[in-house]
């Protein structure tokens, strides 16, 4: 059931960027948004963030869920779950009630999950 869910969360993707693109700014949006290239700033959305496995993201984050395949460096704060794929690179601060970190993920992080944390990834600077 768990694969399963992984995979209806992809096939929902409502955005993307490929991997042959550069971002700098300020990100919201809805929906599923997948990132296979680079973006550098903030990130804000009520639903779900996929970092792909060529995806690289150096930005303070705020979503609901994140499924990191890529590379992210900065804070990201998940107000249900964190998934950091065998492929995955985190360095930063991570704030969320559900941490799932596959074998073989890089995780150089201050890590606060569990339950009673999403009131924190909401407000907590």
């Amino acid at each position: 059931m768990k694969e399963k869910r992984k995979v209806m969360d992809e096939e929902k993707i409502t955005g993307f960027f490929d991997s042959n693109t550069v971002i700098k700014g300020e990100l919201s949006f809805r929906g599923a948004f997948r990132i296979d290239g680079h973006f550098e700033g903030k990130i804000f959305s009520e639903a779900t963030l996929i970092i792909g496995d060529e995806g690289k993201v150096k930005a303070d984050v705020e979503v609901a869920n994140c499924i990191v395949r890529g590379e992210l460096q900065g804070t990201l704060k998940a107000k249900e779950k964190i998934e950091i794929h065998d492929k995955g690179k985190v360095v930063g601060t991570l704030i969320t009630p559900r941490l799932i970190v596959e074998e073989g993920a890089f995780l150089e992080a201050r890590c606060l999950a569990g339950e009673g944390i999403s009131s924190q990834a909401e407000g907590t600077e």
